[in-house]
C-alpha cells in the first residue's frame, strides 16, 4: 500500500505578529504535524536548541549546501543566512508527516512555488505600532537588529494577500482558534 504524501502548512509573518507563537500552539493540537526545522548561520539564542529549533550552521556550510541545491528555499536577511532543507521536507513528506512552517514571507513564496498544493498563512498585526511594541517589549533582538526588522515591515505587509489565509492576530485566542480550525480542515482533505 503506498503511503499517503504529507502536506505542507506554512506560516509567515512580520516579526512579531505571532506566527511562532501559533505554530507552537498548533504543534501542541495535532499529533499528524512536524515542525519544519530550518537552517541557519545566525547565532544560538539562550533558549534554543539545535536541531528542534534551528539546525545552526557555519556560514561555509550553508553556501556549500546553496550550490548544491541542498534548500528549497533560503535567504539571507538580518545578515545571516536562513534555509530550508531540501532533504528534511522530502524526507519527511514520503514518510507521509504533514510539515508546518515557521517562515518568512519570501520563503513562504519560493515554496509556494515549488509545492503549490502547500497552504500558506500570513499572519498579521492588528497595525504596525502594535507589531513594533511587540518587538520591542519582547527583548530578544538588540536595537540594530530591531531598526532591520521594523525596515523589513513594509515588504513583508506587502505579501499579505498573496497566500492562502489570512489571520488578524488581534486577539491571541481567536487567532489560535481560527489557526487550529483551518488546519483541521486541511489535514482532513484528501489531495
Amino acid at each position: 500500500m503506498n503511503k499517503k504524501k504529507g502536506k505542507l502548512v506554512l506560516f509567515c509573518a512580520p516579526s512579531g505578529a505571532g506566527k511562532t507563537t501559533l505554530v507552537r500552539y498548533l504543534l501542541g493540537e495535532f499529533d499528524n504535524l512536524e515542525f519544519s526545522v530550518s537552517a541557519t548561520t545566525r547565532p544560538k539564542r539562550e533558549n534554543e536548541t539545535d536541531g528542534a529549533d534551528y539546525f545552526f550552521l557555519t556560514e561555509e556550510k550553508f553556501l556549500s549546501l546553496t550550490e548544491s541545491d541542498g534548500f528549497l528555499e533560503w535567504e539571507k536577511f538580518y545578515d545571516y543566512y536562513y534555509g530550508t532543507l531540501r532533504s528534511f521536507i522530502e524526507e519527511k513528506t514520503a514518510e507521509g508527516k504533514n510539515i508546518i512552517f515557521d517562515i518568512d514571507v519570501k520563503g513562504a513564496e519560493n515554496i509556494k512555488k515549488e509545492y503549490p498544493e502547500a497552504s500558506v498563512f500570513f499572519v498579521a498585526p492588528p497595525d504596525l505600532e502594535a507589531l513594533k511594541k511587540r518587538l520591542i517589549d519582547r527583548q530578544t533582538e538588540s536595537d540594530s537588529d530591531l531598526r532591520k526588522r521594523f525596515e523589513r515591515m513594509d515588504m513583508e505587509m506587502e505579501y499579505k494577500d498573496k497566500f492562502d489565509y489570512v489571520i488578524i492576530n488581534d486577539n491571541l485566542e481567536e487567532a489560535k482558534a481560527e489557526a487550529k480550525k483551518l488546519v483541521k480542515n486541511i489535514l482532513s482533505t484528501e489531495v
